[in-house]
């Protein structure tokens, strides 16, 4: 008995389905919300006439759904008739599910395929189109003005050359300069002309689409681009001068010209050399012609068993009374090494090369050094090859034979020695044909030179 009392008691103080409990503090949940509001009709409970006249009347506000006939039976609605297009059909029926007592609707509309039906709007589009277009045509006349006068003010301050190069440090940079700001004359003005139309989204769309376009472009040339800005980077550093004599890498020459895609050159073989500005950027440049002072040197070898300091005084001596050979920085000998049956000896010396060809002082120096040494009895040796014999008679033969050319030699020494011309007297002045050949290059018509003889080089 106390358990059925207990379930009859439950179930009397239990809340119905449909029942609230509000508690104190405690806020109920709001009613869920129809994302797609009811259209109420003019009574609570409306007929199926007044849901017609509803829907009817909804319909005759909209041009597209004018022709659509409405039946309406126990609150379904059934739509029959023409509609310009699919979608008005589907609008039309979405628009009658809305209103308030419609159970469900039959949509049996037809797309109206009369051609002059189809081709009025499109027409009164057009027209409409037009009319905007003749209406802007003012605005559109004043935004043209506007870039026109930007453009030219752009340009007419990118042809002050003067006032450019006096600013950029060089031709290059001051083209450079004067293009950049033609190009931002230019943006100026189209902004300004489409902040007149109400167009900038237009202008951000574009700019967003550069944006793309140039990354793309940007490594597809990025080697050129790389070489524009290398161009740029030499034409401010100027790392030499015109006919100096340089070596790029592994490539020797003279310099020609510096231009915005290429340093040019002419080998010491005549012939030009175009090598790009950025391999030259990023190259080694040793230039011979930005210090006059220049050391040469070579190697002479004497006996094994001649003294190798006094070899080393004697030829010393001889080098140091050249003409062309500077006393500061002096002329100098050390030992290279010694060989099994020579002593290799190096000598240097310095010359000025505004004044003395470095390779026929080179060249004379070796002479003279090798004509002293000679002179003082020291033997300047020839490789020694020894061969052996199974018998004795070559031998003696060869032996023989080497007896007879030791004493013509020292017979003929005098001789030689008498014959020789003063070499102090030879000359050493600068061949400077290349030097020709580069001013004739340079003088000739031809790409221009960014190179400026006023800024310092580093």
């Amino acid at each position: 008995m106390l358990a059925c009392f207990v379930i009859l008691l439950t179930g009397f103080l239990a809340p119905s389905a449909h029942a609230q409990i509000e508690l104190p503090g405690i806020e109920s949940p709001a009613e869920p919300v129809d994302p797609q509001p009811v259209i109420e009709a003019q009574t609570i409970s409306p007929t199926d006439v007044e849901i017609k006249e509803r829907i009817e009347g909804i319909f005759n506000e909209i041009d597209a759904l004018k022709g659509v006939r409405v039946k309406v039976d126990a609150g379904v609605v059934a739509m029959t008739g023409d509609v310009p297009a699919l979608a008005d059909a589907d609008r039309a029926e979405s628009i009658a599910t809305r209103v308030a007592g419609v159970v469900t609707v039959e949509n049996a509309l037809e797309r109206n395929l009369d051609v002059a039906d189809n081709l009025q709007p499109v027409t009164d589009k057009l027209q409409n189109n037009l009319q905007k277009f003749l209406n802007i045509l003012p605005l559109l006349g004043i935004a043209l003005v506007i870039f026109i006068l930007f453009w030219l003010l752009g340009r007419l301050l990118s042809g002050m050359t003067g006032l450019w190069r006096r600013i950029a440090p060089n031709i290059f940079m001051a083209e450079l300069m004067a293009t950049s700001i033609r190009v931002v004359f230019v943006v100026v003005g189209l902004i300004i002309a489409l902040d007149v139309l109400q167009a900038t989204a237009l202008m951000g769309a574009i700019l967003g689409g550069a944006g793309v376009l140039g990354l793309a472009i940007g490594f597809a040339i990025r080697d050129t681009v790389d070489n524009y800005i290398s161009s740029i980077m030499l034409s401010i550093r100027q790392p030499f001068r015109a006919n100096d004599h340089v070596v790029i890498g592994d490539r020797e020459g003279h310099v020609i010209r510096l231009t915005s895609r290429a340093t040019i050159l002419m080998t010491l073989d005549g012939n030009h050399l175009r090598i790009p500005n950025s391999t030259v950027f990023k190259a080694e440049i040793l230039n011979y012609s930005t210090n006059p002072e220049r050391r040469f040197d070579f190697e002479l070898g004497v006996d094994a068993e001649d003294d190798p300091l006094a070899a080393m005084n004697i030829g010393l001596e001889a080098l140091q009374g050249l003409a062309f050979v500077l006393d500061d920085p002096d002329a100098s000998a050390r030992l290279e090494q010694v060989g099994d049956s020579n002593i290799i000896i190096r000598f240097l010396g310095w010359i000025d090369q505004t004044h003395s060809d470095f390779y026929k002082a080179r060249s004379i120096a070796i002479r003279a050094v090798m004509n002293v040494l000679e002179a003082e009895g020291f033997g300047l040796p020839e490789p020694i090859y020894r061969l052996r014999f199974d018998s004795g008679a070559p031998l003696e033969i060869a032996r023989a034979s080497k007896d007879v050319d030791s004493g013509t030699s020292k017979k003929s020494q005098p001789a030689i020695q008498e014959a020789q011309p003063d070499l102090a007297m030879e000359d050493v002045s600068r061949d400077d044909d290349i030097g020709r050949k580069v001013a004739e290059e340079r003088a000739a018509a031809g790409e221009q030179d960014i190179l400026d003889e006023d800024r310092p080089t580093e």
